[in-house]
């Protein structure tokens, strides 16, 4: 944002810009989230989040928590509940700080025992998928955002890209998949809700190699080295999942 910001608003330090754009103040959102989920959970609603891709290492999916993971997920260094996936980001983010660059990633959050009918099939603005998707694009360095296995099944043809129905008298409806995470046509249907961010990688480098311009000089030069972490995808899953609830 730091170009863009300057130009918008006719600064000449660009630090009037990255500070405020600064992910620090996600610290403020992850507090106010907090609130919602201890009110979410006496409703019986839980969510949790972690992390199932960053660089090239990535989770087969099969192991997604539950609420009673969430303990566990915290526990790991990387937020991973696939330990052999853990161990493959552990070392992705080593060779990546050798070689001062950076990783991005993705991370899931699951919001459990969301009831039927949350949201609006009508307008647009109360459709519980728009506003997810608005809540978790707003954090810094996520680019994209997916709903239930949307980007996967936007590859397949409509006969194996929806959810199958069935009916009991002792359940009621049910769906045998979950490829819409839960929402279908901005209404919650009473399943998971599942929700995936695309970080990329942060733009800050420990080595200065990405080509820039002097905006006093107007003079070609390199991005200039300064302190960073490799990654914050670890951290980014605890902020979704606050944002979500």
């Amino acid at each position: 944002a730091d170009l863009a910001g300057m130009q918008k608003y006719g600064f000449t330090d660009a630090r009037d810009v990255l500070e405020r754009a600064s992910a620090r103040e996600t610290a403020a959102r992850v507090a106010a989230g907090t609130l919602a989920k201890l009110l979410l959970s006496q409703l019986g609603v839980e969510v949790v989040s972690h992390v199932i891709q960053m660089g090239d290492a990535r989770s087969d999916g099969t192991q997604r928590p539950g609420p009673a993971d969430l303990a566990r997920v915290d526990e790991n260094e990387v937020r991973c509940l696939d330990l052999d996936a853990a161990s493959a980001m552990v070392a992705e983010i080593k060779e990546a700080a050798k070689d001062g660059d950076s990783l991005g990633g993705i991370v899931e959050a699951i919001a459990y025992g969301v009831p039927i009918g949350l949201g609006s099939h009508v307008h647009w603005d109360r459709k519980l998928d728009a506003a997810l998707a608005r809540a978790v694009m707003s954090i810094q360095a996520v680019k994209g955002v997916e709903i239930g296995d949307g980007f996967e099944v936007a590859g397949r043809r409509g006969s194996a890209a929806h959810d199958p129905l069935t009916w009991t008298d002792a359940e009621g409806y049910q769906r045998s998949s979950n490829l819409s995470g839960g929402l279908e046509g901005g209404i919650s249907t009473g399943e998971p809700v599942v929700v995936r961010a695309a970080m990329k990688p942060l733009a800050t480098l420990n080595r200065p190699t990405l080509a820039t311009v002097d905006t006093a000089t107007k003079e070609a030069g390199v991005s200039f080295k300064e302190r960073t972490d490799v990654t914050a995808v670890p951290a980014l899953g605890v902020v979704v999942e606050h944002m979500v609830a």
